[in-house]
């Protein structure tokens, strides 16, 4: 029988009055994480029963719209790479990373 291996990852919210993220930080003991802050985090879970994707979006109020941009670009790049490895779609992630090269153009991200 094989041996059951368990992974935790955790997420910490520190809220303002108003419920606005102020502070971010994340811990990943397998990967060496240890509450390191963040300024923006996107979670994505996929329920089979719905069909359908839940989602938790969250960023500080201090998070640069420079940066923001910038985060966007990267997660669409690495969405894109992710999809390749998932249905070895070779067509279809050329055409996201062609959006991903379009995004950046029209944000003036590439140098």
């Amino acid at each position: 029988m094989s041996k059951v291996i368990k992974s935790k990852i955790v997420l910490n919210v520190e809220l303002d009055e108003n419920r606005v993220p102020e502070k971010l930080n994340w811990s990943a003991q397998d990967g060496g994480v240890d509450n390191e802050e963040a300024k923006a985090i996107m979670l994505s879970v996929w329920d089979s029963n719905a069909q359908e994707t839940l989602k938790i979006d969250l960023w500080t109020k201090d998070m640069p719209v420079d940066e923001m941009k910038l985060f966007f670009h990267q997660t669409l790049v690495t969405m894109s790479d992710s999809f390749l490895r998932a249905t070895q779609d070779e067509k279809m992630a050329g055409d996201m990373k062609d959006f991903c090269d379009y995004f950046a153009e029209k944000l003036n991200l590439k140098k």
